[in-house]
């Protein structure tokens, strides 16, 4: 028997992307109730009874977010078999995502929480902690390049990691200020010589 109040043939997961796309478009700010029920297709109370209050709804539409449109980061820090091509995957790979037309422009992570204000303080750190673990994860890959010696011993792969997350957030800001692929891929470039500069 279907949950008082939610509609008959609710389906979680449909619903919560679509609230994602809410937070990813607007901010966690700029979401109103309204949007993200009218989005989702359900009424508040639904709302609550399925997903808690908004902060509970943005937390899993971020880790939706995570394992899907935001899946290329790990990805390609996990998979790519030397540090140049998994932060060279990392960077490209991203670009069709923050770019295609059919999805709001950049990084949810990045943007979805860009406004701040007391209220939204914890949603603000939530947010911060998941660009310092991509940060950390940056680092990880590329320390690993240099026990798996495609990089040069001394490289200072802390400055490198800051640099690529960098990299990494300013192309989702580019990308929601209407900077195109091309554009966006010769600055990847650009970044691409610094690694390598260090690459065996």
């Amino acid at each position: 028997m279907a949950e008082r109040g939610r509609p008959r043939g609710f389906d979680r997961e449909v619903a919560l992307r679509r609230a994602m796309e809410v937070f990813w478009e607007r901010g966690y700010d700029g979401a109103s109730m309204s949007d993200l029920t009218a989005a989702m297709g359900i009424n508040s109370p639904s709302l609550y009874a399925a997903f808690g209050d908004k902060e509970a709804l943005f937390r899993a539409a971020v880790e939706l977010y995570g394992r899907s449109e935001g899946s290329h980061t790990a990805r390609a820090l996990r998979e790519q078999p030397t540090a140049y091509t998994a932060i060279e995957a990392m960077l490209r790979d991203n670009i069709p995502i923050y770019t295609d037309p059919g999805l709001p422009h950049g990084c949810m992570v990045v943007l979805a929480g860009a406004t701040y204000t007391t209220r939204n303080a914890a949603v603000r750190e939530f947010l911060v902690e998941a660009r310092r673990r991509t940060t950390a994860d940056i680092h990880a890959r590329l320390d690993r390049g240099i026990t798996e010696g495609d990089l040069a011993p001394g490289t200072d792969t802390a400055s490198l990691a800051m640099l690529f997350s960098t990299v990494l957030y300013g192309l989702s800001i580019q990308a929601r200020d209407g900077v195109g692929p091309d554009e966006l891929n010769i600055a990847v470039d650009s970044a691409m010589q610094t690694l390598a500069a260090a690459t065996r």
